[in-house]
C-alpha cells in the first residue's frame, strides 16, 4: 500500500478515496456517493445509504444516487483515527480550493427522478452554482468537477501498467474483510459493517485465506493434539497481534 500512496502523494482525492475504501469496507458506489452530510466528523461515523452509478451522457452529467444496493447495506460504519487525520485534512484542502477558484468552483444539486407512477426511484447529480438545494460531493476534482467512479480510472492504470499491481479498486473491500477476520473480529460484525444480511455472502466472496493462514491452522490443531491429554485447548491468538495493514489483492 504504500507504494500505491507513495505514487499519487499529490492526488489527494484519490489517496483519500482510497483509504476510505480501505479502512471502511465500503463498495466503490458507495464511497463516491458521499456527500459530506453523511460523515460526522464528530463522532467517527460513516452513513452509508446510497450508491452512485452512470447513465447515458446527457447535458447536464450522467451521474446519478440511487438507495444502497439491500437494506442491510444501509449502516453506519466507524472512522478510525488514520482515516480520521486523511478526512480532516482533506476537507480543509477541498475548502481551499473553493476560495482558489472562487466563481468557477463547480457545485451541484440533485434533481428528483421518478417513474411513471410518480414514485421517487434516484436522483440525477447536475451542475448547478446557485445556492439552491447545493449538496457537496466528498470526491471532487479541485475545481469541484464530479467525475463520479471515473475519478479513478487514470490511477488504476498507472497501478495495473506501471506498478504492476493487477487489482480493482472494488479488492480492497476484501482486503478489509480478510484484515479485519485475521485480526480476530468475528465474522458476523464484519458482515454488519459490509452491509451483508447473511454472513455466507461475506465467507464466501470476501474472506480469503492465505497460506499463511493454512499454515496456522494446522499448527493450531497439531498442538491442540498434544495437549489432549491435559484437557487444554490452545485459542486462535490472532486478535492479540497486530499483522498490519495487507493489501492481499497485491501479493
Amino acid at each position: 500500500m504504500k507504494i500505491i500512496l507513495g505514487r499519487f502523494k499529490n492526488n489527494k482525492v484519490f489517496i483519500c478515496a482510497f483509504l476510505t475504501a480501505c479502512y471502511t469496507g465500503m463498495r466503490t458506489g458507495e464511497v463516491f456517493a458521499l456527500i459530506w452530510n453523511d460523515i460526522d466528523l464528530d463522532n467517527r461515523i460513516i452513513k452509508v445509504n446510497k450508491t452512485v452509478y452512470a447513465k447515458d451522457k446527457e447535458e447536464n452529467g450522467r451521474w446519478y444516487l440511487g438507495a444502497a444496493k439491500t437494506i442491510g447495506s444501509h449502516r453506519e460504519v466507524y472512522i478510525c483515527d488514520t482515516l480520521y487525520s486523511f478526512l480532516l485534512k482533506y476537507k480543509v484542502l477541498q475548502n481551499n480550493y473553493k476560495k482558489e477558484f472562487g466563481k468557477n468552483y463547480k457545485y451541484y444539486t440533485l434533481e428528483e427522478v421518478k417513474n411513471k407512477y410518480g414514485k421517487l426511484v434516484e436522483y440525477k447529480i447536475i451542475k448547478d452554482n446557485s445556492k439552491r438545494n447545493r449538496v457537496e460531493m466528498v470526491f471532487t476534482r479541485k475545481d469541484g468537477t464530479y467525475s463520479g467512479t471515473d475519478i479513478i480510472r487514470y490511477p488504476f492504470r498507472i497501478i495495473h501498467h506501471e506498478l504492476g499491481f493487477q487489482c480493482r479498486f472494488y479488492d480492497l473491500r476484501g482486503s478489509f474483510a480478510t484484515i479485519s477476520l485475521r485480526g480476530g473480529c468475528e465474522i458476523k460484525d464484519i458482515a454488519e459493517v459490509l452491509g451483508h444480511k447473511r454472513i455466507e455472502t461475506t465467507e464466501k466472496y470476501y474472506i480469503s485465506s492465505t497460506s499463511e493462514d493454512k499454515k496456522e491452522v494446522g499448527e493450531i490443531f497439531e498442538m491442540n493434539i498434544k495437549l489432549e491429554n491435559k484437557n487444554d485447548i490452545i485459542i486462535n491468538n490472532k486478535g492479540g497481534k497486530n499483522n498490519g495493514f495487507k493489501l492481499y489483492c497485491f501479493c
